[in-house]
């Protein structure tokens, strides 16, 4: 069964705080892109689960919540799956107030743990030839 949500924090590229609140044993991390004037991109994790070893299956609810106040953003997903069948989330998300579209978008990419980890319990590889 899975646990609660937690609550964790993270700064962009920018400097925006966010507030994440997240699936324990289903996210691993949070990538945020983010178009530059050059019109390159930049992307910066944000966000690394301190859990590294889930040891319980995270249930078929997957829920995240992301909070800015500086952006007046606020993001909640929720997908009910098996959750060895999803890998990751792709939210996009545009800041109204950006004169440019290409500037006020912002991407934020909710990687899961892979499916191996929570059935070891750990994120190494399995030695067969030691047991």
């Amino acid at each position: 069964m899975a646990r609660h949500n937690r609550n964790g924090t993270g700064v962009d590229q920018r400097g925006f705080l966010y507030r994440i609140n997240y699936p324990p044993e289903w996210l691993e991390r949070v990538r945020v892109t983010r178009s530059l004037p050059s019109g390159r991109q930049s992307t910066r994790t944000i966000f690394r689960n301190p859990s590294r070893n889930p040891e319980v299956d995270p249930g078929d609810l997957i829920r995240v919540r992301l909070e800015s106040p500086e952006q007046d953003m606020v993001i909640e997903t929720s997908v009910r799956t098996t959750p060895d069948r999803l890998e990751e989330i792709v939210l996009d998300w545009r800041d109204p107030r950006t004169p440019d579209p290409r500037m006020g978008r912002i991407t934020f990419t909710l990687r899961g743990f892979r499916p191996s980890a929570r059935i070891r319990g750990g994120n190494g590889p399995i030695d067969y030839l030691s047991r």
